[in-house]
């Protein structure tokens, strides 16, 4: 049973940094990719990055690349998300997702972690 949990939420001030951790277990094959998503209250849940495990290639959405940075340690089986920069709107409840298979962009499966909470205050 694929099972996820992120760590690494919390209350930041505009321009700080924090970085998400999504612990990845109970999968067995090489081909697949972790994605993180995100929730702002009364939003519709959001990719905003994701990486593959067979080749480490990554895809971040526009609205957060140059900030946000996705990378993964494979003898931790952990993915993370380096989020620098933050803003105010940046505030959301932050999933990470596997999927099996390779992905262009965040794509989205049943398999999804608990969630973190970051804040960002102005």
């Amino acid at each position: 049973e694929v099972h996820l949990v992120e760590s690494g939420g919390g209350l930041v001030q505009a321009g700080g940094s924090v970085r998400l951790s999504c612990a990845a277990s109970g999968f067995s094959f090489d081909d697949y990719s972790i994605g993180w998503f995100r929730q702002a209250p009364g939003k519709e849940r959001e990719g905003v990055s994701c990486i593959n495990n067979k080749d480490g290639s990554t895809f971040t959405v526009d609205s957060v690349k140059g900030r946000f940075t996705i990378s993964s340690d494979n003898s931790k089986n952990t993915v993370y998300l380096q989020m620098n920069s933050l803003k105010p709107e940046d505030t959301a409840v932050y999933y990470c997702n596997y999927r099996g298979g390779y992905s262009y962009s965040p794509a989205r499966s049943d398999y999804w972690g608990q969630g973190t909470q970051v804040t960002v205050s102005s």
